[in-house]
């Protein structure tokens, strides 16, 4: 018998016990289905976070805080008077940094420029003499660029206030839409340290789409940032005017990883913690592909459930063919093609199941990707469930693998035979 005809036979044989073998892929199809839509859901989230980050154009920035050791695991930690609020969550803190810290950060091997990051909390954004609205400035990181609707990016050494402004704030603010924002100006308020609130103006220069980065708030430069900070720490006292939470270091991102890596290590010795705007938007991947792999694993105990239900497909099928099997021994066919001729049944079985589950995946993953678009329309470029070509094949020929694994003892068994016992089988 050549090739092909075992081949071919092993085909037409997978399907003889129609309900039998069709219970044998609805097994695989459940596990290849679960695999593919989980690995589907990493690679949407993955790819929109990997896109995040390399729109933002931040590759030679690195965040650097003053590293706090005497936080207790447990209880509540001791009052400390240098430690003031932090980027995060509410009631975060962390150590500030002093101006002595900055020229210490100037100081070390690697570092091409600091500059502290300076907070600033608005009260309110208004335009003429319409409605006020609270606004947020994000913390920009110089080489930052965001998603526009309209408009440019802010202009860092522009001598006047720009700012970017977020979508959802422009009908509102009454400024018609987002082309029309552009050019116009817009006031804002702070309270200073004496408890007044002053206000300073900005021209809108760009709206911008709802994003990881900007869904922070506003983007100013740095004209702006310093004016909305001067007015903020008027009438505070000079030590505590001069506390940042938080730097920005450049280096020089050519030099490659391992550079980078020896500048966080030297930043690590001298107090510091360092990290990118990809370690920061890493810790949000690592929990997608921990949730991913957790899922993969219900898959998996699912594929190996339906492997057991191949060997006994398989073994039914060899303890029911076994005069045929004698038959076509006796007429010459090798232990090796009988082998060939049910492992390659197994493999068109897990073929099936698993073609079957990565097109209902795909389908499903369409269909939530189209509900889905209006709950995630603050989040645009986002696609929920996306599909590596390079994933989907490996997930077919991984359960084809666990198919002809599954069908080796049952496969074995039948090569086996003595075809003289066989043909006297009743």
């Amino acid at each position: 018998m050549r090739t092909v005809d075992v081949v071919a036979t092993a085909f037409r044989n997978a399907f003889r016990s129609r309900l039998r073998t069709s219970l044998t892929v609805l097994a695989i199809f459940i596990g290849a289905f679960t695999l593919s839509l989980t690995n589907g859901l990493g690679t949407g989230i993955n790819r929109y976070i990997d896109d995040t980050v390399a729109s933002v154009g931040v590759e030679d920035v690195l965040t650097v805080t003053k590293t706090d050791d005497s936080v207790p695991t447990e209880g509540p930690a001791e009052y400390d008077p240098d430690q003031i609020a932090a980027d995060g969550p509410p009631g975060t803190t962390t150590t500030a940094l002093t101006d002595d810290d900055i020229d210490t950060l100037a100081g070390i091997d690697g570092v091409l420029g600091v500059e502290p990051v300076k907070a600033v909390t608005t009260d309110y954004v208004q335009h003429d003499d319409g409605d006020r609205y609270q606004l947020a400035v994000s913390q920009f990181v110089p080489g930052m660029k965001v998603e526009l609707a309209s408009g440019r990016q802010v202009d860092l050494d522009a001598p006047d206030p720009e700012l970017v402004l977020p979508e959802d704030h422009v009908e509102p603010l009454g400024l018609g839409t987002a082309s029309d924002a552009v050019g116009q100006t817009v006031t804002l308020a702070v309270t200073d340290g004496t408890g007044k609130q002053v206000t300073t103006e900005a021209t809108v220069v760009g709206v911008a789409e709802p994003g990881v980065i900007s869904m922070g708030g506003a983007i100013p430069n740095d004209v702006l940032t310093q004016e909305l900070y001067d007015l903020q720490t008027t009438g505070v006292p000079a030590a505590q005017a001069s506390r940042y939470a938080q730097a920005s270091v450049t280096f020089d991102a050519d030099a490659g990883p391992e550079a980078q890596q020896a500048l966080v290590d030297r930043l690590a010795d001298a107090g510091y913690t360092a990290s990118t705007l990809e370690d920061q938007l890493g810790t949000l991947t690592s929990v997608i592909d921990a949730i991913v792999l957790v899922l993969n694993g219900f898959a998996v105990i699912a594929l190996i459930a339906a492997g057991i239900g191949i060997v006994n497909t398989l073994f039914m099928a060899v303890q029911e063919r076994t005069r045929e099997v004698g038959l076509m021994k006796a007429m010459g066919l090798s232990s090796p093609r009988v082998f060939s001729l049910f492992s390659i049944e197994a493999v068109v079985i897990g073929l099936v199941g698993s073609a079957l589950g990565v097109l209902a995946a795909i389908g499903v993953g369409q269909l939530v990707g189209s509900v889905s678009g209006d709950l995630l329309a603050n989040l645009p470029g986002l696609t929920l469930v996306a599909f590596d070509p390079v994933t989907v094949a490996a997930v077919v020929l991984g359960v084809m693998a666990i198919a002809f694994l599954a069908g080796t003892l049952p496969a074995l068994r039948a090569a086996r035979q003595d075809p003289i016992s066989s043909l006297r089988y009743e």
